[in-house]
């Protein structure tokens, strides 16, 4: 009986790796070229100087707000696609995509106005230098039109990946790369008998790059008629019950990933404002950290998806093994990644233009960012999985917002500002927002709570139409 179970055992833990690197594999290949782009910017904007890396670090941020603003509510929308999926409904993953559209793209209009008409109040929030600024203007504008791109891209992708599909998106990143990568040299430089344009040329280099992938997932989607492809028509079909019960789980997570962005802005507006050298080494050491942060939280994706699948089957112990299994893969994934950032931080810092101090902040940030990566990931992994993926998005927000907002933020003006601490000293002391965060976390992942299905009455009666 012990060898049967064993047995039993075995072949859970093949499926669940095999699982792992059939939707985990390619997400975090996907992040890890989308953060590869923002490293080439960065590279070669870098090479101009220190106030064009500082100017594109600024700039960058509300563009980072509006990323976790789509990341947030596509999380929430995630929910119910990947439970759906677990019982075959593909008329209402193809209502709730059409409705993460529909919501993305009037999030997207706003923004694009925004930067379009309040460049100058928009960066003077992150940075007090007007050279920054002045070189910064022209950065938002002609990067405006990605927050269009990304709404309709973004909304697609989590459907594509909450039904496991998800090298389709990642196709389309590196095309996106390569694409940015070429026009980057060619109009940052001016090569090629193009115009040298540097900060602005990396922005129209961008925005190319983001239109050209809009489109490859769109022809992945319909051109190649994919399982998830359907009549226009449907996509806009939900219904009142649907888009309430979507919107009332997808609310607090784009509340979470919206604050906790701006959070993350605060902390470079707070360090930035230390001064151009310290903007530009905090810049440079969030581009490295993201290489490897960004593919590892690929796992809470996972959690998300695989077991978020689990609890639309209505099998919940089964949910729960399972992420109890993929957090301790990511725990260490974590360490690997964060010893990853201090050995290889270095060699990648050597590629910008540093002054002799921009280099000593970017190398001891760099190494804090590393001996706290596995804590970071620990707690992503529940925020984006466990506790989304059985519609816990409340308790998740209130944690994640909570500890950003009354720890990590007051510490990061109090040690860079009044106390007037070195910045790898201020980024240690911003940590203990994720030390508390974690904690929290823990105890409500043991209690169960989480674990919950969220379509048990959610059927293909759509009758009541919006």
């Amino acid at each position: 009986m012990t060898a049967e179970k064993d047995l039993n055992q075995k072949i859970k833990n093949t499926e669940l790796m095999r699982n792992l690197g059939r939707v985990a594999l390619p997400i975090a290949l996907q992040s890890l070229i989308g953060s590869s782009l923002n490293l080439i910017d960065n590279l070669m904007v870098g090479s101009l100087g220190e106030l064009e890396l500082n100017a594109v670090g600024v700039s960058v941020q509300i563009f980072f707000i509006y990323w976790m603003l789509l990341y947030g509510f596509s999380g929430g929308v995630a929910t119910f696609i990947s439970q759906f999926y677990g019982v075959g409904d593909f008329k209402n993953i193809r209502r709730t995509t059409g409705l993460a559209v529909t919501v993305a793209l009037s999030a997207g209009l706003v923004f694009f106005v925004a930067a379009m008409i309040f460049p100058h109040g928009i960066l003077r929030i992150f940075t007090r230098f007007p050279e920054v600024i002045d070189t910064g203007v022209d950065y938002v504008r002609w990067c405006a039109p990605t927050f269009i791109l990304l709404a309709v891209t973004q909304s697609f992708t989590i459907a594509l990946r909450a039904t496991q599909q998800t090298r389709l998106p990642l196709y389309a990143s590196a095309t996106a790369l390569a694409v940015n990568t070429v026009l980057n040299y060619m109009l940052i430089f001016g090569k090629f008998g193009f115009p040298q344009l540097g900060v602005a040329g990396a922005a129209i280099a961008t925005s190319i790059a983001r239109l050209i992938e809009m489109c490859l997932i769109l022809y992945m989607v319909f051109g190649r008629k994919n399982v998830i492809a359907g009549r226009l028509g449907e996509f806009f079909s939900y219904n009142r019950k649907l888009a309430v019960r979507v919107i009332k789980n997808a609310v607090p997570t784009t509340i979470n990933e919206t604050l906790w962005g701006l959070g993350t802005s605060m902390y470079v507006a707070a360090f930035a404002r230390i001064g151009i050298t310290a903007g530009a080494a905090i810049q440079a050491c969030n581009t490295i950290n993201n290489l490897f942060t960004l593919a590892a939280f690929s796992i809470g994706d996972a959690i998300l998806i695989l077991a978020g699948q689990k609890l639309g089957e209505g099998k919940k112990e089964e949910a729960f093994e399972m992420s109890a299994k993929m957090i301790k893969m990511g725990l260490v994934v974590g360490v690997l990644m964060g010893v990853g950032i201090i050995l290889l931080g270095e060699p990648i810092l050597s590629l910008f233009t540093f002054t002799r101090e921009g280099a000593d902040y970017a190398g001891k940030i760099l190494i804090v960012y590393g001996a706290a990566l596995w804590l970071t990931l620990y707690n992503a992994m529940h925020i984006t999985g466990t506790l989304r993926c059985g519609g816990d998005t409340r308790y998740a927000m209130f944690t994640e917002t909570g500890t950003v907002w009354l720890i990590g933020v007051p510490l990061a003006f109090i040690t860079s500002l009044w106390l007037g601490w070195p910045i790898y000293f201020a980024v240690i002391a911003v940590k203990a927002e994720e030390v508390v965060k974690g904690i929290i976390l823990t105890r409500r992942y043991f209690s169960r709570k989480w674990l919950n299905n969220v379509i048990h009455d959610i059927g293909n009666d759509q009758t009541t139409r919006l």
